[in-house]
Order: structure tokens, then sequence, then C-alpha cells
């Protein structure tokens, strides 16, 4: 465990200087909240208050106006018509005024001065315009208009000033405000400048943190790593910069020791690999040479050797045929042992031949019908079953990839194992099936002969292995053999089923064709989806079983077929019949 000095973490520094960052940004926002408030309560004012109060002062003063001017008309003519705008003038000072009181709550100086243009307005009307109307209306315009003097004027005058004054107050206030809202303008910019070039050192500190921080170290890191991974795996990989990156930097060096080892012990097992494989190249040229030998005694044993015993055997014959009788006994049956040893050796090395081609002398892959297939090997075993009496049966057959020759070879095996291993007083009965499981086909063929311990199971399928002497059943003890390998040869596998009540069962195992494993998951939905519908009570429900206890769909077996003489070939010819749901053929 590698060990780092104290300090603060990458992560510890930027929280840090993000925490001072967001402070600050923070701080200058709440000032700026607060003075763009300011700001807008200041526009309000001189949006919302003064602008208005300067126009309704004006209003104000074009009432008064209005109303001196109606009342010195109404003094010259006497008509009542001229004094309207006296009225209206009274009536627009209110509604001005009203309309003034509601807006300067917040300035005092202008409700003083407002007050006093009201005073000074109420008793130039209280001294001057109703005294002046009341006269005019009793004692004519003469009179009238001796009340309207300098005095009368001088008054009025004062309530021009005293508006004039009322005006002062009222644009005085507005420009205060809008000099306000002049410096908190400044002062927001000067913030927002501020918060910008809080902005910038602390984007600028980031920078320069970071690229002495990670930058830095990780490029250094990555060099490093670079020559280690250019093969100097003994190179050690030192951190620098904050405590994550020199942890990163042990666990990388941690990495590259373990990658070290594992070379290490990687280059001895290619030395022990390739010493091995000159090992097996030697073996493999010994096992070419050896088949090249195999192949010449093949080739002796097919051309030199069958000459010779053919020889014998015929000379034997012959001394057989013409001297029989004429020697004594023990002489005829030295001659009978001859030709039975000649005989057998020309079985062997003929079964011999036939299981050293199999997957050697090939002709491809196609594909091939069983049910054909079948009728070869009943047409190959009519002599054998016409001898023992035997009855030979088969359902429905698949088609498969294979050679057909070796299929062939391997079915009719197996039906002469059964024929020939039979019990006395029993009609020999074969039947042959297929079902599919999974993927693959498995055949199965089942006799009622003597059967096979299950201790046995296993070396009947060696070769000359024989569990019987060859006077009781005669053979090579290599058909099975045979059978094993053609099987092995097709992808699948042989074995004996010991679970029968009688005879033997010999089930192997093919590869399925695509569209018959395809075939079979539809139907086995399709099925499925029937299983769940109530069943009723369909005749057609019922299931026949075929002879291992399995699902039987196919159609049932046959009748008997006639016997035929020895050639014919009847299985040919049995699908014509519209047999193929379950094939049987008995020979008596």
């Amino acid at each position: 465990m590698n060990s780092y000095r104290p300090g603060w973490t990458l992560r510890r520094r930027v929280s840090l200087l993000l925490t001072v960052v967001v402070v600050l940004l923070l701080g200058l926002a709440a000032a700026e909240a607060a003075l763009a408030t300011k700001t807008r309560q200041n526009m309000d004012a001189v949006l919302v208050k003064t602008g208005p109060l300067r126009v309704q002062g004006q209003e104000l003063l074009n009432a008064l106006l209005d109303q001196e001017t109606a009342v010195r008309g109404y003094a010259v003519s006497a008509d009542r018509a001229d004094l309207a705008p006296y009225d209206s003038g009274l009536q627009q000072e209110r509604d001005t005024v009203s309309k003034m009181n509601a807006l300067i709550g917040d300035y005092p100086d202008i409700q003083r001065a407002l007050a006093v243009v009201e005073q000074q307005a109420a008793d130039w009307r209280s001294a001057v315009a109703q005294p002046v109307i009341t006269t005019t209306e009793r004692d004519g315009t003469a009179a009238a208009q001796a009340l309207i003097t300098d005095q009368a004027r001088q008054q009025f005058e004062q309530i021009r000033a005293s508006a004039g004054v009322l005006q002062a107050e009222i644009l005085d206030e507005r420009q205060r405000t809008a000099d306000k809202v002049y410096q908190s303008s400044n002062i927001l910019v000067v913030l927002l400048i501020v918060a910008a070039v809080v902005v910038a050192v602390a984007g600028s500190v980031l920078l320069l943190s970071l690229d002495r921080m990670v930058i830095k170290p990780l490029t250094g890191l990555a060099e490093q790593v670079r020559e280690v991974a250019e093969g100097d795996y003994q190179h050690r990989i030192a951190g620098s910069g904050p405590p994550e990156f020199q942890q990163l930097a042990g666990d990388v060096d941690a990495m590259r020791q373990k990658i070290a080892r594992e070379l290490a012990e990687v280059r001895e097992a290619r030395e022990s690999i390739e010493w091995v494989n000159s090992q097996l190249q030697k073996q493999a040229e010994e096992l070419t040479r050896s088949n090249r030998d195999l192949e010449q005694f093949a080739y002796v044993a097919s051309h030199d050797l069958q000459e010779p015993l053919r020889k014998v055997a015929s000379f034997c014959q012959l001394l057989q045929r013409r001297y029989a009788g004429q020697l004594d006994e023990r002489a005829d049956q030295y001659i009978a042992f001859a030709v039975d040893g000649a005989q057998r050796m020309q079985r062997l090395i003929n079964d011999l031949l036939a299981f050293s081609r199999i997957g050697r002398l090939t002709t491809g892959f196609t594909e091939v019908d069983l049910n054909k297939v079948m009728g070869d090997v009943a047409g190959q075993t009519e002599a054998a079953r016409q001898y023992a009496d035997a009855e030979l049966t088969w359902d429905e057959m698949p088609v498969i990839r294979g050679e057909e020759p070796l299929l062939t070879n391997l079915l009719a095996n197996l039906v002469s194992n059964s024929i020939k291993f039979r019990r006395p007083d029993v009609t020999p009965k074969v039947h042959v099936s297929a079902r599919l499981v999974d993927d693959e086909w498995e055949i199965t063929c089942q006799d009622n002969g003597i059967g096979i311990e299950p201790e046995f199971a296993d070396k009947i399928f060696v070769i000359f292995q024989r569990l019987h002497a060859k006077d009781a059943y005669p053979g090579t003890g290599i058909g099975l053999a045979i059978v094993k390998k053609i099987v092995e040869y097709h992808g699948g596998r042989v074995w004996v089923d010991t679970d029968t009540d009688e005879g033997t069962a010999i089930r192997f195992t093919l590869p399925a064709l695509p569209e018959d494993v395809e075939a079979a998951r539809a139907a086995a939905e399709a099925e499925a989806v029937t299983a769940e519908e109530p069943a009723g009570d369909d005749p057609t429900a019922l299931v026949d079983t075929d002879a291992d206890g399995e699902p039987e769909t196919s159609a049932p077996t046959v009748g008997r077929q006639p016997d035929g003489p020895a050639g014919a070939d009847p299985p040919e010819a049995a699908p014509e019949h519209g047999t193929t749901g379950g094939m049987k053929e008995t020979v008596r």
C-alpha cells in the first residue's frame, strides 16, 4: 500500500474556490437586487407621481385662471353664461386637488405648497369672487367693477406665485428622484462590473489551478503510462499533484506490476507451449507416418492378403469336396477347420477395411431419407429374416444430412444383430422408430431378443469385443464398433437403453434439419394453446404410443405384407400404398 503526503485534496481546493466565488456572487446579486428594487421605486416615483403632479399643478393653475377670468367677465357683462367657466374651473380645481392629494403622501413640501395655494384660492373666492358675483346680480356691473381693485388683483397674483412655488417644489422633487435613479443605475453598473471581474478572476484562478494541479500531473502520468505501454514494464510510475492523482498513480503502478508478473508467467507458459507444440508436431509427424503405414497395410490387406487367402480358401474347399469321405473322420474335421478359418479370416479383413474407411473415404453429406434407407436395409437382411422367420417394422422416418451408404450400413448392422441374437422358440421382432428431441433425432432399434446385461452395455461397442462364443453366435465382433464410428462421424452418440423390459433397445442420435426443429417448435406452441382450451369428449384427442411408450401421432402400423421370393424388394413399393405412417415387413 503506497503512502502519500498529507495535503488538501483537489475536491477540497476546488470546493473552497467555488464557495468563495459563490459567496461573492451571491452578495453582489443581493446588492444588485436591492439597488434594482430601489431604482424601480424611483422610476415609479418619476413616472407615476412627480410627472403627473407636474401636469396636475398646471391644470390647477389653469382652473384658477378660468375662475378669475370668468368673474371679471361676469362683472362686465352680467351675463350668467360668462360665469360658466367659473363653475367648471371650481369643479376642475377640486378634482385636481383630490388627484394631487392621492399622489403627494410621500412629499411633505409639496403638501404644504398645495395647502397654501388652496388656502389662498379659498380666501380669494371669499374676498373677491363671491362679493363680485353677488354685487353684479344685485347692484349691477358698475358696482361689481368697483370691487375689482388693485388689491384684488394682487391677491390673485399671490395665488399665481404660490402655484409657481408648487410647480417648483414638484420639479425639485422630480429632479431629486431622477438623480436617485441615475445614482442607483451607476452603482448597479459598478456592481455588474465587479461581478464580471470576480467571475473573470475566479475563472483565471481556476484555469491556473487546473493547469498546475490537474493538467500537468495528468500529462506526466500519461507520459509514464505511455512508456509502460510501449513495452517498458519495469518503469516505475510515480504520481504528483493532489492526493487523488498520487493514489491513481499508485493504482496504475500496482496494475503495471501485476501485468509485469503475468507477462513473465505468459512468457514461461509460451515457452512451455512452444515445447509442447514441438512435441505435438513430432507426434503429428509420427501419426502421419503411422497413417501412411496403416493405409499401406490396408492396401496390402485388400490386395496382397486377399489373393493368397482366397487361394487357400478355394483349395481347402476343393479339397473338402473332392476328398470328403475318402479320408478318415479326423482328416475331414481338419479340412473343415481350415475352410472355416480361411472364411473367418476373409470376413475379418473385410470388416477391418470397412471400419478403417469410415470417415476417410467420404462422398459428402446429402439429405438422406431414412425411409428409403430402411427399404434398402430390409432388402439386405431379407435372407437372414427368411431364415429366422423374423419380423421387421418401422415408423415414419425423418430426412437427415449424412452419407447414405454409411447410414444404410449402420441400420443394417443393428437389424442384423437384433435378428442374430434372438431367443429360441420366439419369433424375432425388430422395430425401428424415431422421435425429435430438442434439435436431434433419437432413433431406436428395439427387439425381443436375448437382451444385454447393464454391466456389458458399454463393452459391446468396443472393437472385437464379444460377449458370447463364436460357436453360439457367429461374427467378427466388429459390427457395433462400426455402428458407433458411423454415428459419431455424423455428429451423434449411441448407447444401450438398459431400462427395457424385454430384449434390447439400442438408441442413437443424429442432428435434425433446421426446418424440422422449427416445425416441431411451432407444433408444440400450437399444442400448448390447444391444451389451454376445454378438452371436451373429442375422440380424436386420444394419443397412441409407440414401442417405447412415447406419444405416437402417425398412422398405426399397417397389415402384414405377403411373402415374396428372395431378391424381391417389397419395402421399396410400400410407400406407394400409403404405409409411410408405420411400415411393416414380415417374411415367412
